[in-house]
């Protein structure tokens, strides 16, 4: 399965197989509604650019979502999961390190996979999200 990034406003994610997606791996018109939502206020609020992988990673699975981000700009943060391989990466640049450090990524990762570990993948992702605009303040 290959992934797509999704920044807000975009109105795109990649679907693929999830805790709490309906059979067939694709997110409902909800989900994407809570995840675009949960995309579009981070980035409003914290002036960073927020984005969300979920798919499969190639190995190494970090080189890989360092090289998806490698898209984005320096102000970007990107959210990378790969359900199936119970993987999950948070990937700064230099800009948006400098407001969410090591720590604050490190305990909206670890909200994330509390979420994660009980079938809810859409409210890990917008809880994770929410944890880190927090953590990054305002513009």
């Amino acid at each position: 399965m290959s992934g797509e990034i999704t920044r807000a406003p975009s109105r795109e994610l990649q679907e693929g197989p999830q805790g709490d997606a309906p059979a067939g791996g694709a997110f409902t018109a909800r989900q994407l509604s809570r995840l675009d939502e949960a995309l579009t206020l981070s980035s409003r609020e914290t002036g960073l650019t927020f984005s969300v992988y979920v798919g499969e990673f190639k190995a190494p699975a970090r080189a890989h979502a360092e090289a998806l981000f490698e898209r984005l700009d320096d102000g970007s943060v990107l959210v990378a999961v790969s359900p199936a391989q119970r993987l999950l990466h948070i990937v700064t640049g230099p800009e948006s390190a400098k407001r969410l450090p090591n720590r604050a990524c490190a305990l909206a990762a670890l909200a994330m996979r509390a979420s994660f570990a009980n079938g809810d993948l859409v409210g890990g992702i917008v809880t994770g999200l929410r944890m880190l605009a927090d953590a990054a303040g305002t513009h």
